[in-house]
């Protein structure tokens, strides 16, 4: 697309580059201008502002443009970076290869229904992936990792193909979210990221919200819960459009668990609080024993986070761990009460470029059940 102009939509013209357009202007001496716009910030601009002492200037799209707006990719999206910022979110919201998650979980004690609460107010367009229900439906332990199979089935159910990118929050800012990033990742798909302070950051913004489910995420996500009962009764589940790729290396057993007391091959991080930690607070479920898997360290999960929920940046995460006696350079592998907020620690680690940390599913309210295993005590 080739013509003069001082005004241009914005909205229609240019590169889209993670949120951004990049817009290419030839001038008259054959000069060629570069301008980097915010998409969330821009729809029309007079020109002639940004080109001083130019007159009208000559846009020329690149040709791979076509003359039509360039479909946007999260192809582009660092996978480096585990968080998205609600600004990004609310600028690239409804490119097609974004899916958004409402993942949102709460414990026990809280008695929060988040189904309930995701029909009342979420993100537009985001559908809701059941923390509890997408899982191992072999084992009392709760919200374990599902088969793979299981796991693509009910992906595909909620919509997502290998090529999408998907944007995972949760209601309390980041918290149930950073498993369900940890989920996809086990299963193969590394294009997903947390949003950074959740739906309370996106509601902080004035970022609109919306106050009723259709009748097709409500649909979405039963289907999902069936086709993960349906593979677990051994019936077939159709259509697949998810394939998944299980990563062995980022899921630990009790059994490594066991042996790395032992060997101390990885440094062992515990998300759980202090107190809980240390074995002078109880466990929020019955049967479970107080303490800490020997050799053990212990960052709270909060310690990722600032004031906002929001992550952290890299230098002040890397004081957290190192201040426990935490090496970076070294392996570790992290924990929690049922693998949730291990995840976060992962998170973090992500960002510091550890990008293969491993998390003991089962957590401490597999191993403190356990009556055959070392506990340990503050």
């Amino acid at each position: 697309m080739i013509g003069y102009t001082r005004m241009i939509d914005f909205s229609a013209l240019g590169f889209m580059i993670s949120g951004y357009y990049l817009f290419f202007y030839t001038l008259y001496d054959g000069s060629t201008m570069q301008i980097l716009l915010r998409n969330a910030f821009c729809r029309q601009v007079d020109i002639s502002s940004l080109l001083p002492n130019i007159g009208l200037a000559r846009c020329a799209m690149a040709s791979s443009i076509s003359g039509s707006k360039a479909a946007f990719s999260t192809q582009s999206v660092s996978t480096k970076e585990p968080v998205v910022s609600v600004d990004w979110l609310h600028a690239n919201l409804r490119v097609p290869d974004v899916k958004v998650l409402d993942a949102s979980w709460y414990m026990p004690d809280e008695q929060r229904n988040p189904f309930q609460e995701y029909q009342v107010a979420h993100i537009p367009g985001a559908l809701f992936f059941d923390v509890d229900g997408i899982s191992d439906q072999t084992t009392n332990l709760p919200h374990m990792l599902p088969l793979e199979e299981a796991f693509a089935a009910a992906v595909s159910a909620l919509d997502i193909q290998n090529e999408d990118g998907v944007v995972v929050y949760d209601g309390k800012g980041i918290f149930s979210a950073a498993r369900v990033w940890w989920m996809f990742r086990v299963f193969g798909h590394d294009r997903v990221w947390v949003l950074d302070g959740g739906l309370p950051q996106w509601r902080a913004s004035g970022y609109d919200v919306e106050s009723s489910a259709s009748g097709d995420a409500i649909l979405k996500a039963s289907a999902a819960r069936e086709a993960i009962e349906k593979v677990y009764q051994g019936k077939m589940v159709a259509p697949i459009t998810f394939k998944a790729k299980f990563q062995a290396h980022l899921v630990w057993t009790l059994d490594q668990v066991k042996k790395n007391i032992e060997d101390k091959t990885y440094q062992h991080v515990d998300a759980r609080s202090k107190a809980r930690f240390d074995g002078v607070a109880p466990e929020p479920r019955k049967g479970i024993r107080s303490g800490h898997v020997p050799g053990s360290k212990c960052v709270p999960f909060v310690q990722m986070l600032d004031s906002s929920q929001t992550l952290l940046p890299a230098d002040e995460l890397k004081k957290r761990f190192e201040q426990e006696g935490i090496s970076l350079d070294g392996p570790i592998i992290t924990s929690c009460g049922t693998g949730v907020t291990a995840c976060i620690l992962a998170l973090g680690l992500h960002r510091l470029g550890k990008h293969d940390v491993p998390v003991y599913d089962g957590s401490w309210t597999e191993w403190g059940a356990q009556s055959d295993v070392p506990v340990a005590t503050s």
